[in-house]
């Protein structure tokens, strides 16, 4: 894992950027240009996302998250693609920082993955998507569900309607965006939730998208579309 702090500016608020499951922090590179730009310090972490469950993945980014909060006398915000969007609830549940501030999720699977459900048992899905992947069904047991208690923190959701993955879209209850549905990125407790016509691994790079999370960071509101 590497930390990826452009700058540190106290006197701003900072933002945690959390990619998906086989992503790298270079997914997030235009959200945190455009992010630095608004005028906040962003810190784009690499992790482990496919050889660790999220439990241990909370654990690993501890360290350079707690570093990170420590230098920012703002408000602390998380922005996340996808699984990102579970870890920084399993995080934020172990290690809430003092100032935390909103959570911006993307394409996040609050309610779990029906290609989970379906490639849980596929040797080269459990092999590449390691113990991770496993907790991404919808069917979750005590242990799994116990990760996630209630969210209390402004959380706003951007969910795709878009795919380019035909054969994984017939796993999918529609309007879905090839990798999650828009009803299962809903969440108990979330503050907002927009759909925008983008494909999952395209969200953090589309143009609404990033000004949205800006929006929300900023203000706690998505703009109207």
């Amino acid at each position: 894992m590497s930390d990826r702090p452009a700058s540190v500016d106290a006197t701003r608020d900072g933002v945690i950027l959390l990619h998906g499951i086989s992503r790298t922090a270079r997914s997030f590179r235009r959200m945190q240009t455009a992010i630095e730009a608004a005028g906040l310090t962003a810190l784009n972490l690499n992790y482990a996302s496919r050889r660790r469950a999220l439990d241990a993945l909370a654990e690993d980014i501890h360290p350079s998250i707690q570093r990170f909060a420590d230098c920012v006398a703002g408000s602390v915000h998380f922005v996340c693609h996808s699984m990102g969007g579970l870890l920084a609830r399993v995080y934020i549940a172990r290690h809430r920082p003092q100032r935390l501030g909103r959570v911006v999720m993307i394409g996040t699977p609050n309610s779990g993955s029906e290609i989970a459900d379906r490639l849980k048992n596929f040797g080269p899905y459990r092999a590449f998507f390691g113990p991770a992947g496993q907790q991404l069904r919808t069917q979750r047991d005590a242990a799994i569900e116990a990760l996630f208690p209630p969210v209390d923190y402004p959380v706003g959701i951007i969910a795709g309607n878009r795919s380019i993955y035909p054969i994984a879209s017939a796993f999918l209850p529609k309007p879905h965006d090839g990798r999650v549905s828009v009803a299962n990125t809903r969440l108990d407790g979330m503050t907002g939730h927009i759909v925008i016509g983008a494909p999952h691994p395209w969200l953090v790079r589309n143009r609404v998208a990033i000004e949205q999370t800006i929006a929300f960071v900023r203000t706690g509101s998505f703009r109207e579309i």
